[in-house]
């Protein structure tokens, strides 16, 4: 029993080793070389350029050698090489694999990337390979050697190759693996397509010998008059002076770093423009040491909670949301550009959105700026989706670990406002310790934002309940609630009243029915533009009965793809829940939605006149 406990221990600290790993922030920012592009790859499902026929892997043997990332050539007619990636087609990167090869749309397994480019490394600089998201499992070469290994499918990674690129042509080659597994995050069962592959941008950066590694600079808890937050530094010179700077409003901080590169910092400030979905204003901020500059855009506001309001700036809000998935409906596949990004973001906009739940899982960092520049206010949220493997210490380190990676590369934008812990999680004793961890996670990573977490709901006779023992520690109380769909009729559903334990904001994280654009028939017939409409208008009524209501993210902006809706006439594998559909028809609940916060809209203003 001993030997079993030690070996436990030793695994969680090698974990918490490679965990402590921080990513470098607003990589754009840097000098890149871009590695997108089209990439060779090898279909491996049974990852014969991984493993030996003995099921040992290459990169754990004697030589290091065997695999397919040595990335060898035929040199003379008697090698035995069963492998080519020269010859094999290509892939673009970014984008899943998915939509991109008729014999991948289902594929779950191991792809191999390969790509050559030519570089000249400087003296005095330092260069990490960044992966801006790979699903899932995520194994990269250079020139042969392993530089390591990542798992999470949407928060960025990166390797340092300082002194191990060669002068002229190099070769990265990246092992990706989207199989889905029980004690991973998310587990195996979840409701979107399971896109693999290197998803987002793909970075050799090159830096200074120290650099600006980590930084936060945002407004203090509810105070409007204060910036607050630290600066770390990379490198072997950790002491400098560090100069903030913002020049719109005419502040500038000067601080200097410890012998750790750390230090933190707090100023006054007066007349700055707050950020708003109305305002959205956005000030240049530039970070200067004595090795280092990096500017960003960033911008300043508050939120907080008291009692049953939700609070932007001091002045109470209603969150008109709508909830997102991290996918382009008119073209298969993850969004390949801003462009897309941007077209769902206006979408929701059209809907007189001042706010959207980027479900289930942290999505592309150009989507959190777009939402800065755009006026959105965000619920960012990590993939702990339905049943986890709620008492495996590894499963459990996997999702700190998304959630940190998701709150540090985020923490500057104004958009987002609530950090999400999870989904649907079915409530026990395991589940609760696990989900209550991840809150505290969230407060110590981040007190200026709200925390919360998409709840289940119970019902007994006419009455809906909500008490969950994770409310106790939530700033908001937010359920997925599918009245009217999965149960009740619309017409039905006027009738329920609510119990709400908590005296705190309600935000319903979901809500919302199917329908297949351009079928029409009664308001009675399941799948009809109809049958969505009057579930919604009716809802209306049903929320209204919440004394505390100050927000919804109804489910969901577009139709989106899942495997798991297989009726052949109204699904053909996609959820046909979004308010838009897959050709980009808006259904008759989209402008029912619309008039809806129409009317919230108006009501809000004149409160806060």
């Amino acid at each position: 029993m001993q030997k079993k406990y030690f070996f436990l221990f030793f695994f969680l600290l090698l974990t918490a080793q490679a965990f402590s790993q921080s990513i470098i922030q607003n990589i754009s920012s840097r000098h890149n070389l871009s590695l997108n592009g089209k990439w060779n790859y090898i279909i491996d499902p049974y990852e014969n350029g991984f493993y030996d026929y003995r099921r040992q892997a290459f990169d754990q043997s004697e030589t290091g050698k065997g695999g397919f990332y040595d990335d060898v050539k035929q040199t003379n007619k008697g090698s035995l090489i069963e492998y080519d990636f020269d010859h094999d087609a290509t892939l673009d990167v970014p984008g899943d694999w998915n939509s991109q090869a008729p014999e991948l749309k289902f594929y779950e397994g191991s792809v191999w990337y390969r790509r050559h480019f030519n570089f000249e490394p400087k003296q005095n600089k330092r260069y990490i390979i960044y992966f801006a998201a790979a699903n899932y499992e995520t194994h990269v070469y250079l020139n042969g050697k392993k530089l390591g290994m990542h798992k999470g499918g949407f928060t960025p990674f990166q390797f340092e190759v300082t002194g191990k690129l060669k002068n002229g042509e190099n070769s990265i080659v990246v092992k990706v693996d989207n199989t889905r597994k029980q004690d991973e995050i998310p587990t195996i069962n979840t409701d979107w397509w399971n896109y693999g592959g290197l998803t987002a941008d793909v970075y050799l950066s090159e830096l200074p010998e120290t650099y600006i590694d980590n930084y936060k600079v945002q407004l203090a808890k509810g105070n409007l008059k204060e910036i607050e937050g630290f600066v770390q530094l990379s490198g072997n010179q950790k002491s400098q002076s560090v100069a903030i700077n913002i020049p719109e409003a005419k502040l500038t901080y000067q601080l200097k770093t410890d012998t750790s590169g750390y230090a933190t910092f707090k100023f006054p400030v007066k007349n700055l423009k707050y950020w708003s979905p109305e305002s959205p204003k956005l000030y240049q901020v530039t970070l200067q040491t004595e090795t280092d500059k990096l500017d960003d855009k960033i911008g300043f506001r508050t939120i907080e909670t008291r009692g049953k309001d939700v609070l932007l700036n001091g002045k109470s809000v209603f969150l008109r949301g709508i909830a997102i998935h991290n996918e382009n409906p008119l073209i298969p596949g993850r969004p390949r550009s801003e462009g897309d990004l941007r077209m769902l973001l206006n979408w929701a906009k059209e809907l007189n959105c001042n706010y959207v739940r980027l479900a289930h899982y942290p999505h592309n960092e150009k989507m959190l700026r777009l939402a800065d520049e755009m006026g959105l206010m965000v619920w960012a949220e990590v993939p702990v989706y339905w049943t986890i493997s709620w008492e495996n210490p590894a499963t459990y380190q996997n999702a700190q670990k998304q959630l940190t990676d998701l709150i540090d590369r985020d923490k500057n934008r104004a958009a987002v406002i609530i950090w999400s812990v999870g989904n649907e999680t079915p409530i026990s004793q395991p589940r609760n310790k696990f989900m209550g961890d991840l809150i505290d996670k969230a407060h110590e990573l981040d007190h200026t934002r709200l925390i919360s977490a998409a709840l289940e709901l119970h019902r007994k006779d006419s009455t809906i309940y909500v008490d969950d023992v994770l409310g106790e520690k939530l700033d908001l109380v937010s359920f997925n609630e599918y009245a009217g769909w999965y149960w009740s009729t619309p017409d039905e559903i006027s009738k329920y009243n609510w119990d709400i334990k908590y005296n705190k904001p309600v935000v319903i994280s979901e809500l919302g029915g199917s329908a297949l654009a351009g079928f029409h028939a009664d308001k009675s017939t399941r799948w009809s533009e109809e049958y969505q409409d009057n579930l919604f208008k009716n809802q209306f009524k049903l929320l209204g009965k919440i004394d505390g209501l100050r927000g919804m993210t109804p489910w969901i902006l577009v139709d989106f793809r899942s495997p798991r809706r297989a009726h052949s006439v109204y699904q053909n594998f996609w959820n046909r829940k979004g308010l838009i559909s897959n050709t980009g028809q808006k259904k008759l609940a989209f402008y029912t939605l619309k008039n809806y916060y129409d009317k919230i809209s108006e009501t809000f203003n004149q409160k806060n006149r």
